[in-house]
């Protein structure tokens, strides 16, 4: 089980709310939140209700000023954990959307399709097993999107329209 802290100013300070799972509007507990503390387990961070928006990925620690150490410019609006996954991990990401052209089945980190396999794109993805960060820049870095077991068809539809997955990590306790 996960467990997260919010804080309405930097460095802990203020009124806070204590989670332990998704919550979908953070307003409703707290006006603003501008620091954080994850006490255990992972969680994603967005900076709009409803998990959407920019993404950020937030494991065991202190996070005095998240804004600034992330470049937001807008502080946490929803927060969702992420279940640890014993087992395999598999996904399999495509050029295309709709899950056309060029496919590859991943098993563990990629730091760049393009290094290894020579995919300029990918636009969708089956997640079969585990949960993944992917990227939008080589080597895990850029803004990223969680992926948990399903079906994406469409990143573009997902909202992602100008963003171009180019590595992909798996969510371990090792991480």
């Amino acid at each position: 089980m996960g467990k997260i802290i919010f804080y309405e100013n930097k460095n802990f300070q203020g009124r806070s709310y204590e989670c332990m799972g998704d919550c979908s509007d953070m307003h409703s507990h707290l006006s603003r939140c501008q620091s954080c503390r994850v006490e255990s387990g992972c969680f994603m961070v967005y900076d709009r209700p409803n998990f959407m928006g920019n993404q950020y990925f937030m494991r065991r620690g202190e996070y005095s000023d998240y804004m600034n150490m992330f470049g937001w410019n807008d502080c946490i609006r929803s927060c969702r954990m992420i279940p640890m996954h014993r087992g395999q991990f598999r996904m399999r990401i495509y050029e295309r959307e709709n899950f056309g052209g060029q496919m590859m089945e991943l098993m563990d980190d990629c730091d760049s399709i393009m290094d290894r396999y020579r995919m300029s794109d990918c636009q969708s993805c089956h997640v079969m097993d585990g949960h993944w960060l992917m990227y939008e820049q080589p080597h895990f870095r850029g803004r990223m999107m969680y992926m948990r077991p399903g079906e994406y068809r469409s990143f573009r539809e997902m909202g992602m329209n100008n963003m171009r997955f180019m590595s992909m990590r798996r969510i371990t306790d090792m991480m």
